[in-house]
């Protein structure tokens, strides 16, 4: 399972990324935002940590560049933006879990495996009755 840390606080995403990667998941790191949107553009990921405040691009603009191509991926934000609207925004603009610092590390870890056991891709379903059919 290969995974995204984007945080500008170096010794914090160093830290989460050795965990991780202790925890058995392949990690890479970036610690600002152009860098980040080079990876993700570059790179698949089976799940991206995005914190929202990083030099140059912001966390939420590459959110929603990201979006315009990749809807599948899952994005858990990580952090210390803790207002209301800043959790709505994001998770509008379709990150798929929102975690607000300080954290604890298990919480991540489990917030990360409910993420990437998920299928967040919708399968097309068709209903019939009879002669009818619905394409939803």
């Amino acid at each position: 399972m290969r995974l995204l840390i984007v945080e500008d606080e170096k010794q914090l995403c160093d830290t989460v990324a050795k965990s991780l990667y202790d925890a058995g998941y392949e990690v890479d790191t970036c610690y600002d935002g152009e860098t980040a949107l080079e990876c993700i553009l570059a790179e698949n990921y089976d799940l991206i940590v995005l914190d929202l405040n990083l030099p140059g691009i912001d966390g939420l603009e590459i959110l929603r560049q990201f979006r315009t191509f990749n809807t599948n991926t899952p994005v858990l934000i990580l952090s210390a933006r803790v207002q209301i609207q800043d959790k709505v925004e994001g998770l509008d603009l379709g990150a798929n879990d929102y975690l607000t610092k300080p954290f604890h590390f298990e919480e991540l870890e489990a917030r990360i495996r409910s993420l990437t056991r998920r299928k967040f891709i919708q399968e097309d379903v068709c209903l019939r009755c009879s002669r009818i059919t619905f394409d939803t």
